[in-house]
């Protein structure tokens, strides 16, 4: 290589180092870009290393001696500068124009989401309203509520200390009030057990227990209400005693007897009416004849049987049909034996008097069981069972008399007055807060 070759060679050497480094510029500043630009870049790239190409040779003719005549080429630095200057100015007006539009769909959305907010503080603050006038209500009926369990103690209160006052009044009184109190009671429990339970025996036992409490107090002034007492014992002492439960012991047993008696199936003793008695037959063989009349004259008068029966002949039963008799009986028993502790005489005498025609018209009058049963019942219903009891007893009216003089009034002594109760007041309702006003709307 000549000279002039090195030295065409030096020359171009700088600026193809000027190109170098203005591509590699031009990468650095694409790189920092979004990927659209990076396409670009490359291809720019791909431009600069074809334009670092090695220098042409050198023209034919020409000697190495002498040096080619100065050509004016263009700057490829600038050119290469321009296209990435453009490239870039695409780049960042896209870059821009997407920033745009990313920024007002952010915009947007940020609208969209304010208003979204401002309904939801709107109603949050409705219901906050709402729940404190619901408070104040609450609040108000709680206080009306308070009051009236308030006013309800104090009359609680009142009512306490007030039997407390009477009881302290009879624990400090006189223990013989005591005394008749319990005299006053066991006689209306004598009463009780007189009329309603007919128990005379238990009466006179509570009146003379009445009495024994009167004695205790050895009191003289108390002596008409004792003569009272001692008369009604002696009243009730001469009332004729009825054994009830004797009674209906019987009338079970009858109950249980029914099955024993016997039906009245109408076998009468006795012979038949106008029978003659036949002569006797012979053992000859020659009075065949008539022996065979006689047999046949004694076969026609046995074949009809007349009997003598009185008007009272009881009715025959159908076959089965005595079961039916029987309960019968049974059951007027068993009414009997409940008329007995109810004191209804009237059921009783209607039931006995039914069992008692039912066995004399359907069983048999002959015989011996039948005949005890008939007196059993006889017995039964010839016997009372209500007792002629007094009306009333002449110490209760005294013993009343005595109750109001000596223990009602020292119970309806006059209490203190009960403390006035204010009336219950509702609670003043707080005034609700006013609702905010909507903020006001932002422009996009």
């Amino acid at each position: 290589m000549t000279e002039h070759e090195k030295n065409t060679g030096s020359a171009d050497t700088p600026d193809t180092q000027d190109t170098v480094s203005a591509v590699q510029a031009d990468k650095q500043t694409a790189a920092g870009k979004k990927s659209a630009g990076k396409n670009v870049t490359e291809k720019a790239a791909s431009v600069e290393n074809s334009t670092t190409a090695q220098p042409e040779a050198p023209k034919r003719g020409h000697t190495p001696s002498e040096p080619p005549a100065a050509e004016k080429k263009p700057q490829p630095g600038f050119l290469r500068s321009a296209v990435a200057l453009a490239v870039i100015l695409l780049i960042g007006g896209g870059v821009w124009y997407a920033s745009q539009a990313n920024t007002q769909t952010l915009s947007q959305r940020l609208e969209a989401e304010n208003a979204q907010l401002k309904s939801q503080m709107a109603q949050l603050q409705q219901e906050q309203v709402q729940n404190h006038k619901q408070m104040q209500e609450f609040i108000s009926q709680q206080s009306a509520l308070s009051a009236q369990y308030q006013q309800q103690d104090a009359a609680l209160k009142h009512e306490l200390d007030l039997l407390r006052s009477r009881v302290s009044a009879l624990s400090s009184a006189d223990v013989k009030s005591w005394l008749i109190a319990q005299a006053d009671f066991l006689v209306k429990m004598a009463e009780r057990k007189l009329w309603n339970e007919q128990d005379v025996i238990t009466a006179m036992v509570l009146l003379k227990n009445a009495d024994a409490s009167l004695a205790e107090m050895n009191d003289p002034g108390l002596l008409d209400v004792r003569t009272a007492l001692r008369n009604d014992i002696t009243a009730l002492s001469a009332v004729s005693q009825i054994d009830f439960d004797g009674t209906i012991l019987r009338l079970n047993q009858l109950a249980n007897q029914v099955d024993n008696l016997r039906i009245d199936d109408g076998s009468r003793d006795g012979a038949p009416m106008d029978s003659s008695d036949s002569e006797g037959l012979t053992s000859s063989v020659a009075d065949w004849r008539t022996n065979l009349t006689k047999s046949w004259q004694g076969f026609m008068s046995d074949f009809i049987t007349v009997r003598r029966r009185d008007s009272s002949a009881a009715p025959l039963l159908a076959p089965n049909q005595d079961i039916y008799v029987r309960e019968n009986i049974r059951a007027q028993l068993l009414i009997a034996a409940q008329a007995v502790p109810r004191h209804q005489e009237e059921s009783y005498k209607q039931a006995l008097d039914s069992v008692s025609t039912w066995v004399r018209a359907y069983f048999a009058d002959n015989d011996p069981e039948n005949t005890a049963f008939l007196k059993e019942i006889d017995e039964l219903a010839a016997q009372p069972i209500a007792m002629s009891i007094p009306d009333s007893l002449t110490s209760q009216p005294l013993l009343d008399k005595l109750v109001q003089t000596r223990i009602r009034r020292l119970l309806n002594d006059e209490a203190p007055p009960a403390p006035p109760v204010a009336e219950p007041q509702a609670a003043p309702a707080e005034p609700a807060p006013a609702e905010p006003e909507a903020a006001p709307k932002q422009e996009g």
